[in-house]
């Protein structure tokens, strides 16, 4: 009964903070709560991170598919300061994925932080949620920094 009360208060927060996607999917596993469909949970929990992934990759693709983006374009991205940039940038956000999964499997209760912190994000600062790894990369480099800074104070 716990996860239902959190599922409405969720569904409460999300429609307060004008949250589509915290609303609908709240609601959409209140529901399958509610119609007695629980052994669907670890599924949903196992394969929806890559099935979330997998259409937001299908979307930020589109692009490709609907020929908008041209070979001239791909072929600036190597000789332009904000083309270099973004490969840059995807290289390290990958990078800090794997630091975040790294940290995860350290310490796996970090994730209800993760959790809750990404919701916290959404609706006050109207963020997207990409995924933990992400949060927890974000995370171990926080880590790191305060460790390195007090470790200096001492």
């Amino acid at each position: 009964m716990n996860g239902d009360l959190l599922l409405v208060a969720l569904i409460i927060i999300g429609l307060i903070g004008r949250s589509n996607i915290i609303t609908t999917a709240a609601c959409v596993l209140l529901i399958i709560k509610l119609i007695s469909l629980e052994r669907f949970l670890p599924t949903i929990e196992r394969r929806g991170l890559e099935l979330g992934l997998l259409f937001l990759t299908m979307g930020v693709l589109v692009p490709f598919a609907s020929e908008k983006i041209s070979l001239k374009d791909v072929a600036s991205m190597f000789t332009t300061w904000p083309g270099i940039l973004a490969l840059l940038g995807g290289a390290i956000a990958t990078y800090m994925n794997g630091k975040g999964l790294s940290l995860l499997k350290i310490d796996p209760q970090l994730i209800v932080g993760l959790v809750i912190g990404s919701i916290f994000g959404i609706i006050f600062l109207r963020g997207i949620p990409v995924g933990p790894l992400m949060a927890a990369g974000i995370t171990a480099f926080l880590l790191k920094v305060f460790t390195f800074l007090f470790d200096k104070l001492r």
